[in-house]
């Protein structure tokens, strides 16, 4: 039995729970920045939540500037705007890319330098500035996890900063945030959700030495990431088809903030694969959301994974309450077929065709996506060139016998 876990010193999870924000930024000190995105930085809810926090006795500054997919000049607007205010605490109101703003933004307000200089794994050489994490959708799990995703100009695809330093000291998770989501944003962020869920719970299953945790920030499936990933993946299956097409419903927006969260504490410990690496080409391609595209890829993914993880997708199959089977392969392929039938449901596209994907740029995706050497050593069946243009080539066509 081996497990890892890393998490923020505190999570506070239900409904209502953002009216404790005040007195939990008060705990770190006097003044804060607060980073959150145009439309927000404009809602009536963010308003008193910032009230909340000012109440308390906090100066706080806003950052209402967030752009999707962080590039880096908005990284560094953010530090200029945090060496002004001088906070003790950063706080991040949003989605994905607020959230991820937030570490970024802590890390070089504390360390100096550039985001370029910590790209990678372990390259964060001290505790950074905390945060206070606060998301207003149910998908990137960010609020728990180690990594911050950003745009640099000078890459062809997203890089990312991964360390356990940069998990928000505290994240408030409160459903009612997310009621405003409209259904396509709802579906995507919860087909991304529903996928680190499955990646984490399907990883690779690495020896066990005392040092692992220490040598890689994604230590590979454990007995602790598979107790969140398959509750998550029960939780997001279960809520997700009825919150986008009722988003008044609390109760299915609780159970999807719940899963996203599960499902990022999932990730942050075992991390995802061959979904994720793939994704960020054919993303940089399509100009297509990131959820969008990895739950595009999983039915093709879980595929080509299947002879090494047939007992794990049986698994999966059952939390998603496909009746039993007696033959574990065919509950293998039942689980495969309700991951594809789900997302279909709420809308994603079944093919990478269906995103703009060009069958001609097959062999650049795919030398692409293997330069993704974290995601690609993580997933469970080796992973080599080949391999990762018939994925592709299955996924343009929608054809899955292409991976028999």
């Amino acid at each position: 039995m081996f497990g890892t876990f890393r998490s923020p010193n505190a999570v506070y999870f239900g409904a209502g729970q953002r009216a404790m924000l005040g007195r939990v930024v008060a705990s770190f000190g006097n003044r804060a920045l607060i980073c959150t995105d145009e439309r927000l930085a404009g809602d009536p809810v963010f308003r008193a939540m910032v009230e909340d926090v000012e109440a308390a006795g906090v100066h706080v500054a806003v950052f209402g500037r967030t752009i999707a997919d962080l590039p880096l000049g908005c990284i560094d607007e953010a530090v200029a705007e945090a060496r002004a205010a001088r906070p003790d605490s950063i706080v991040a109101i949003g989605g994905g890319s607020c959230l991820d703003l937030a570490k970024a933004t802590a890390l070089v307000y504390t360390h100096g330098g550039r985001p370029q200089d910590y790209y990678g794994e372990f390259k964060v050489p001290g505790a950074v500035l905390p945060v206070i994490a606060v998301p207003t959708t149910s998908g990137t799990g960010s609020e728990v996890t180690p990594v911050a995703v950003l745009s640099d100009p000078d890459k062809t695809l997203k890089v990312g900063i991964s360390d356990p330093r940069l998990i928000p000291a505290v994240a408030i998770c409160d459903p009612e945030l997310t009621l405003t989501c409209p259904p396509s944003l709802t579906a995507v962020a919860g087909a991304d959700a529903l996928t680190h869920g499955i990646e984490s719970f399907t990883a690779i299953r690495r020896d066990e030495g005392a040092n692992l945790p220490l040598e890689r920030v994604f230590v590979g499936k454990n007995i602790i990431s598979d107790h969140h990933a398959l509750e998550a993946i029960r939780l997001i299956s279960g809520a997700l088809e009825g919150a986008v097409a009722d988003g008044s419903r609390l109760d299915l927006r609780a159970r999807l903030m719940y899963g996203a969260m599960l499902a990022g504490h999932a990730f942050a410990n075992a991390g995802n694969a061959a979904a994720h690496a793939l994704q960020y080409p054919v993303g940089a391609l399509t100009h297509t959301a990131h959820g969008i595209g990895v739950a595009a890829l999983m039915p093709y993914v879980m595929r080509y994974n299947l002879p090494a993880c047939r007992d794990d997708y049986a698994r999966i199959a059952a939390a998603m309450g496909v009746p039993p089977e007696d033959d574990t392969a065919a509950m293998a392929e039942a689980g495969i077929g309700a991951v594809a039938s789900l997302f279909a449901a709420v809308g994603i596209p079944r093919t990478l065709a269906e995103l703009g994907f060009e069958e001609e740029k097959i062999d650049w995706a795919a030398e692409q996506a293997m330069t993704a050497a974290r995601l690609v050593h993580n997933n469970p069946v080796p992973l080599g060139v080949e391999d990762m243009k018939a994925i592709l080539r299955a996924a343009h066509h929608g054809d899955p016998a292409l991976l028999s």
